[in-house]
C-alpha cells in the first residue's frame, strides 16, 4: 500500500508538527537490531524514563495480561514478556506521551484505552495470542491522527466532539471539506514515521473504507484480520458506553467481518459477553 497524498496535503503536512520518536525508543530499536539483543540494556533504557517505565508497568499489570502476580520492575517485565513483546508496548506508551495534551482528549483517550483492551482480548478469543501486544497498540492508536488534527487546526474541537457524540462515520469527508486532509491520513503518516508495522499503518489509513475494503487488495491477510478485530472492539466499546453494539459503523461491515473470521452469531454473542465483562471490570477499577 502506498499512502496517497495530494500536493495540497503535502503543504499541510509540512506545517503540521508530527511528533518525532524519542531518543530512548531509537536506542531500543538499535539494540533490537543486534544479533543478540541485551535484555538488561533494553530494561535499563526504559527504566531511565520515569514516565515511560511507569506507563509500561501499568499496562503489563492491567487486564490485558490478567496476571496473578504483580510485576514490580521493568527488568521483571522485560524478562517475563520478552524483548519482542515488550517493544510494541514501549512504542505505544512513547507515542501516546508524545502527542499533545488537551482536556478535549480525555474522553478520547479513555475510549481508545478500552478499544485497545478489547482488541487485545479479541485476538486471544480468536486464537491469535501472538498478536496481543500489536493489537493493543493498534486499538490505542488507530485514531492517533485526531490529536494531531486538534493541534494543527483551529476549530477541530467541534469535529472531535461530533465524532465522540455521533460516531466517526462520515467524519473523514467533513475533514477533507473543511481542512483538506483527514485524521486517517495524518494517523497513517504518523504511524509510518514511528515505524509501526505495515499492516497497522494500512489499517489506520483504510479504517473508514467500510465493507469495500474486503473487495480490494489494499490490506494483507494480517491487515484484514486486524481490521476485523478493531471493528469488533469498537462495537463492544460502543455497546458498553452507549448500550448499542449495532452502530452504523458495525452494521456496514458486520457480514464481511463474520465471514472473514468464520464466526457465527452464537460465537459473536459469546465473545461480546466475555469482552463486556472485562470492559466493565476495567471501568470499575479505573474509578
Amino acid at each position: 500500500m502506498a499512502i496517497v497524498i495530494t500536493e495540497q496535503e503535502q503543504a499541510i503536512l509540512a506545517s503540521v508538527k508530527i511528533p518525532p520518536r524519542p531518543k530512548a525508543l531509537m536506542t531500543i530499536n538499535d539494540e533490537m537490531q543486534q544479533p543478540e539483543p541485551s535484555i538488561k540494556v533494553i530494561a535499563d533504557i526504559i527504566s531511565e524514563d520515569a514516565s515511560l517505565s511507569a506507563s509500561v508497568l501499568f499496562i503489563v499489570n492491567s487486564a490485558v495480561y490478567r496476571r496473578e502476580k504483580v510485576i514490580r520492575s521493568i527488568h521483571q517485565a522485560v524478562m517475563t514478556l520478552g524483548i519482542k513483546r515488550i517493544f510494541p508496548l514501549v512504542k505505544a506508551v512513547a507515542l501516546k506521551n508524545s502527542l499533545p495534551e488537551n482536556d478535549l482528549l480525555n474522553t478520547f483517550w479513555d475510549t481508545s484505552s478500552l478499544v485497545a483492551l478489547a482488541c487485545s482480548q479479541y485476538v486471544e478469543l480468536l486464537n491469535r495470542p501472538d498478536l496481543v501486544d500489536n493489537a493493543y497498540m493498534m486499538g490505542l492508536f488507530h485514531n492517533a491522527g485526531i490529536p494531531v488534527m486538534l493541534q494543527a487546526f483551529d476549530g477541530y474541537g467541534s469535529m472531535l466532539k461530533k465524532g465522540i457524540d455521533e460516531g466517526w462515520e462520515g467524519i473523514c469527508e467533513l475533514e477533507q471539506n473543511k481542512f483538506n486532509t483527514s485524521h486517517t491520513l495524518l494517523g497513517a503518516v504518523l504511524a509510518q514515521q514511528w515505524k509501526l508495522s505495515t499492516p497497522m499503518v494500512d489499517v489506520i489509513y483504510y479504517f473508514h473504507e467500510g465493507d469495500g475494503i474486503f473487495e480490494s487488495d489494499e490490506l494483507s491477510d494480517i491487515g484484514l484480520f486486524l481490521f476485523c478485530v478493531l471493528k469488533l472492539a469498537r462495537s463492544s466499546v460502543e455497546g458498553l458506553l452507549k448500550n448499542d453494539y449495532d452502530t452504523n459503523e458495525w452494521l456496514l461491515v458486520e457480514e464481511q467481518v463474520m465471514e472473514y473470521l468464520k464466526v457465527d452469531e452464537h460465537n459473536l454473542d459469546n465473545m461480546r459477553e466475555s469482552i463486556s465483562e472485562l470492559l466493565q471490570n476495567e471501568q470499575v477499577n479505573a474509578l
